[in-house]
C-alpha cells in the first residue's frame, strides 16, 4: 500500500487536483446560471469564432515550427511535417489520455520511432518547452503590474514563488541542453519567434472573444493575465491544468478585466474547447505511437528532463 502510494503520489495529487477544480467549476456554473452563461455564448458571432479558429491552427503551425527548428539545428533531419504530425499528437495524448501518457513522451517516442538520435531529441523536447516559458515570461510582469493590487503584497509574492519554483527548478536541470544550441544562437531566436507567433494568435483569439461577449479589453493585458494563468497552471496539482486553468482566467477577466463572471467563465471555457479541438488531428497519428512506447522500457531520466 505505502509503496504503492509512495509511486503514484504525484498522480494521485493531480487526479485529486483535477477533481476539485472540477467540482469547483461546475459550481461556478450552476451559481452564475445557465441562462446566463448561454447568453454569453449566443454573443459570440460566428465570423469571430471562424476567425479564432484560423489563429488556432496558425499557433499550432508556429509551435510545431518551433520544435522543428531545434531539432534541426541539433541535426536531426527531419521533415517538417513530421514534425507537426509528432506535435498533433503529443497535444492530443496530453488533452485525451493526460493520466497515462505525456505529450512529450509521446513526442520522443514519435522521433525514436523514425530512427533519430534519442539523446538529441530529447533535449531539443526540454528546450522546445523551456523557450515556451521564456515567451510567457515576457509578458508575466504585464499580469504582474494589473493584478498587484488584488493579489495584495503578501499573497502576490508567495504565489510568485510558486509559479517560478517548477520553472526554476526546470531551468537548472535542463540548461545544459542548450550547449548545443549555444552555437547556433539563430535557431534559438527563430524558435522564440516562433513562440511569439504562437502567444499572438491565442491573445488575439481571446481579444475577439471578449470583444464579443461584453467589451474591449486591451490587447496587452489579455496577454498578462493569460501569462498568469499559464503559470498557475504550471503548479503540478492538476493534470494538463484541466480546471485550474478555467477557474483561474476566469477569476482574472472578472476581477481585473472587470468582466461579468458569466462571460469571463465563457472565455475560458471557449478557450480550453479549442485547445481540444484543435489537437484532434494527433488522434490519427497516435496508434502507432503509442505502440512503439508501450514497447519501451521506461527511462528514468525522462522524468528529471521533461516538465
Amino acid at each position: 500500500m505505502s509503496a504503492g502510494w509512495s509511486k503514484n503520489r504525484r498522480l494521485i495529487l493531480q487526479l485529486a487536483g483535477t477533481l476539485l477544480a472540477v467540482i469547483l467549476l461546475i459550481v461556478l456554473l450552476r451559481e452564475e446560471g445557465w441562462n446566463e452563461i448561454l447568453a454569453a455564448f449566443a454573443k459570440s458571432k460566428p465570423a469571430d469564432l471562424l476567425w479564432v479558429a484560423f489563429l488556432f491552427i496558425i499557433s499550432r503551425l508556429a509551435t510545431a515550427a518551433r520544435w522543428h527548428v531545434l531539432l534541426r539545428a541539433g541535426g536531426v533531419n527531419i521533415r517538417y511535417k513530421d514534425s507537426l504530425a509528432l506535435t498533433f499528437t503529443g497535444l492530443f495524448a496530453s488533452n485525451f489520455l493526460p493520466t497515462t501518457i505525456g505529450g512529450d513522451m509521446v513526442r520522443l517516442a514519435g522521433v525514436m520511432r523514425m530512427g533519430f538520435d534519442r539523446a538529441v531529441c530529447l533535449a531539443s523536447i526540454a528546450a522546445d518547452r523551456l523557450i515556451g516559458m521564456l515567451g510567457m515570461s515576457m509578458t508575466l510582469p504585464l499580469g504582474l503590474v494589473h493584478a498587484w493590487k488584488l493579489l495584495g503584497a503578501a499573497p502576490a509574492s508567495s504565489l510568485t514563488f510558486a509559479w517560478f519554483a517548477k520553472p526554476l527548478t526546470f531551468l537548472k536541470r535542463t540548461l545544459s541542453v542548450f550547449n548545443l544550441w549555444l552555437r547556433q544562437p539563430a535557431s534559438l531566436l527563430a524558435s522564440l519567434a516562433f513562440t511569439w507567433v504562437h502567444m499572438l494568435c491565442l491573445f488575439g483569439s481571446i481579444s475577439l472573444l471578449t470583444g464579443d461577449l461584453e467589451t474591449r479589453i486591451p490587447f496587452w493585458m489579455i496577454a498578462g493575465l493569460w501569462s498568469l494563468t499559464y503559470f498557475i497552471t504550471q503548479i503540478p496539482i492538476s493534470i494538463n491544468g484541466y480546471g485550474l486553468q478555467e477557474l483561474s482566467f476566469t477569476f482574472f477577466l472578472s476581477n481585473v478585466a472587470g468582466l461579468s463572471s458569466a462571460a469571463s467563465l465563457s472565455v475560458a471555457v471557449l478557450i480550453r474547447a479549442y485547445l481540444i479541438l484543435s489537437s484532434l488531428p494527433g488522434a490519427y497519428f497516435l496508434p502507432s505511437i503509442t505502440a512503439t512506447l508501450a514497447g519501451q522500457k521506461k527511462d528514468p531520466s525522462s522524468g528529471e528532463i521533461l516538465l
